[in-house]
């Protein structure tokens, strides 16, 4: 069955929830995981430290250059995902919208590459 990514976007400037809100969102989320894993979709989740906490490695054939930060400088950042299968991208679009919602943030749906997919890029 398809892998697709679920990837929760923040908005650095967006208004701060209140504790309460903060506290109903981390308990929604943990009830959609439960119904991920009920499910048999759940793969994999997490949720990231803020893009001040990354670092970028980038690989050249004499060296490997590390600096501090994200990759891109900008507004919205990552903040977190969930890997989840299923049969199709409007059953990942359905879990997504859930997800959203769970989380209150913007949820976008990724299908993971296979054989099939990489095949077609290379032709």
């Amino acid at each position: 069955m398809p892998q697709y990514l679920l990837s929760v976007h923040m908005v650095d400037d967006a208004p701060l929830p209140s504790q309460e809100e903060i506290q109903q969102a981390y308990k929604d989320v943990d009830a959609f995981n439960a119904e991920l894993q009920a499910h048999d979709v759940w793969v994999f989740a997490g949720g990231l430290q803020p893009p001040t906490t990354a670092s970028v490695v980038t690989a050249h054939p004499d060296e490997v250059l590390v600096t501090d930060g994200p990759f891109v400088e900008a507004k919205e950042h990552l903040g977190g995902f969930w890997v989840i299968t299923a049969p199709d991208r409007d059953a990942a679009v359905d879990w997504a919208r859930r997800a959203s919602a769970a989380c209150r943030q913007p949820v976008e749906v990724r299908p993971f590459q296979d054989d099939e997919t990489v095949d077609e890029v290379d032709s």
